[in-house]
């Protein structure tokens, strides 16, 4: 159950803010299609598309190359996505 809570909710001492620059369309198009489809499994790839774009923020890159469990409400994947 903890894993799950921590899956959809960003840990409150922990920031980790979006740089717009790291919205690539890559980035975007895998979170939409992972959130759609409700398969995970392109993390480790998201993580690579989000590093590739200049992404240096541990927090976001060791969660998306993390064994999960993912879940649809990710906070990672919303963070890319804009959702609240």
């Amino acid at each position: 159950m903890a894993r799950f809570v921590r899956e959809v909710f960003v840990d409150p001492f922990r920031s980790s803010p979006l740089i717009p620059e790291w919205r690539t369309r890559t980035a975007v198009l895998l979170a939409r299609q992972m959130y759609e489809s409700r398969d995970f499994s392109a993390m480790p790839i998201l993580a690579d598309a989000l590093q590739d774009a200049g992404c240096d923020s541990a927090d976001i890159l060791d969660h998306c190359r993390g064994p999960g469990p993912h879940v649809r409400g990710c906070w990672c994947v919303d963070l890319i996505l804009g959702n609240s």
